[in-house]
């Protein structure tokens, strides 16, 4: 039943990260026309830093003591290595394609995150697949380049498209990382790796921009967009991670463009166009591919103490001392036996099993 729910919770997750970081890549591409791309990519991670920043305070404030999973000092050097790819390498280079090629090439070449993602978590650390996911992944990218095929690419520069490609790879192996991590406070972890990226790429802007011209309604505009499109979605990116693992995540993550257009029609007064309608059923069919996989066969879990926000449910039926935290859901270091079993169940942090 619990595993049903992590399913659940994990695509709404995931979809909800797609929909925040789908709409920033044309508001980005809109604010490059006051802000240089180095302090542009500097406060979109300044804001995410600042809000999320925020809410973690709200969050100590309110919670009940040991309610809220805490970050091991063993994670710091994951923290450290996603920070410097996924927080400042990657948007610097998404910063500087976006000058050197349109919106709409730009979110079609991002669709090649999730595919990166996929393919380090296939190839690398060896996260099961299933032909269900492959085959939605298909066709949502498929969705995404009927979208897009209506663009004008006549002219596109090389250079700029090369170094959005770049800035997928960067951040499908952050993603990846990420998944090293993903049990521990997702509020630190976008706090602490927003702000110090936010920090160094306003820095790098400062130091390499002779000309800097900044209106505070246009810095707020970038602060607010970065708290939502970077800050929120990212949270949402590290527990869709939790709960689905890599592979399924980046899957529902690449929905993005997807999600832009239904905007586009629904705000924007954008056509309603065949194109879009047959985009609309490709990735359509693929989400509800993805919402059908069913794994399911005996497996194994061996021993294993961490610590992670829980129910009390098949997986965590262990005893309490009496300095543990009362109710559920809550967070404290437990231990987990050896057990075989089979149930229903998807790459979360409790099943990274090898397959046959």
């Amino acid at each position: 039943m619990f595993s049903n729910n992590l399913k659940t919770s994990g695509i709404m997750f995931a979809l909800m990260s797609a929909f925040l970081f789908g709409v920033s890549t044309p508001l980005a591409k809109y604010l490059l026309i006051e802000i240089e791309p180095l302090i542009l990519a500097g406060l979109l991670y300044l804001g995410s830093g600042i809000g999320i920043g925020i809410i973690l305070i709200a969050k100590i404030i309110l919670a009940k003591p040991n309610s809220m999973e805490k970050i091991n000092y063993q994670d710091f050097k994951w923290l450290l290595l996603t920070t410097l790819l996924g927080g400042i390498i990657a948007p610097i280079l998404l910063m500087q394609g976006l000058v050197l090629t349109n919106a709409s090439t730009a979110s079609l070449l991002l669709n090649l995150e999730s595919i990166f993602t996929a393919l380090i978590a296939w190839l690398v650390l060896k996260e099961h697949t299933s032909l269900n996911l492959i085959l939605g992944m298909i066709f949502i990218v498929a969705g995404s380049i009927i979208l897009a095929s209506s663009s004008h690419f006549s002219g596109p520069n090389v250079i700029g498209m090369i170094l959005v490609v770049a800035a997928c790879l960067a951040w499908g192996a952050d993603n990846n990382i990420t998944r090293q991590i993903s049990s521990s406070n997702p509020y630190i972890i976008v706090c602490f790796k927003s702000l110090v990226a936010g920090s160094i790429n306003v820095l790098l802007g400062l130091y390499f921009t002779k000309k800097i011209l900044l209106t505070t309604p246009t810095i707020f505009k970038a602060l607010s967009i970065g708290f939502l499109s970077y800050g929120i979605s990212l949270v949402c990116f590290v527990l869709a991670l939790r709960n689905i693992g890599t592979a399924r995540t980046s899957a529902y993550f690449s929905s993005a463009p997807f999600i832009g257009a239904i905007l586009s029609v629904t705000f924007l007064s954008e056509p309603l166009t065949f194109r879009l309608l047959f985009a609309c059923l490709f990735m359509a069919a693929g989400v509800w591919i993805h919402l059908t996989e069913r794994h399911d066969h005996e497996h194994a879990h061996d021993e294993l103490t961490h610590e992670h926000l829980h129910f009390h449910d098949e997986h965590h039926q262990h005893k309490h001392l009496s300095s543990d935290p009362q109710g559920e859901p809550h967070s404290h270091l437990h231990h987990h036996k050896s057990i075989k079993h089979k149930h229903p169940h998807y790459p979360d942090i409790h099943h990274r099993h090898k397959h046959s």
